[in-house]
């Protein structure tokens, strides 16, 4: 049997990296929970294969700020995920595995470049990313 496919935003990859089991809302935070720490996290996650979507995606569906396929603050939330498939090589309709997400982080995505690329987030000044994102460069 073949495992579901996850839809993701290009800026969720590194939200993922950096998920604390913090969100917008319990029904949120308990998806995301489910998505990042009982999938992406779990043994044989590296394995998940995630498509790349311009809309909402599977982390979005129970956000109280998304509005059909699109968010209260879809400007800036498509600012965001310009700048992370920039970043990333990923776009709408690219398929990845968790672990190839990982190495492309790592091979694209420098410590201390989230101020730039994750500029707006409301969960940027927690530091919660930026520590997963050097912890990932170091191999920890």
């Amino acid at each position: 049997m073949t495992p579901p496919v996850i839809t993701y935003r290009p800026h969720h990859f590194l939200c993922s990296l950096g998920f604390q089991g913090k969100g917008y809302s319990d029904g949120f935070t308990a998806n995301m929970s489910r998505i990042v720490v009982d999938t992406l996290r779990a043994p044989g996650g590296d394995d998940t294969l995630i498509e790349v979507t311009g809309v909402t995606d599977d982390i979005c569906a129970p956000c109280p700020k998304r509005r059909g396929t699109l968010c209260t603050e879809q400007e800036k939330i498509s600012a965001l995920d310009m700048r992370h498939a920039r970043a990333l090589g990923l776009f709408d309709g690219t398929r990845i595995t968790w672990a190839e997400a990982k190495r492309r982080i790592v091979k694209r995505v420098p410590p201390g470049s989230l101020q730039t690329l994750c500029q707006g987030c409301q969960w940027l000044e927690l530091g919660l990313c930026e520590q997963a994102l050097a912890d990932l460069h170091s191999g920890s």
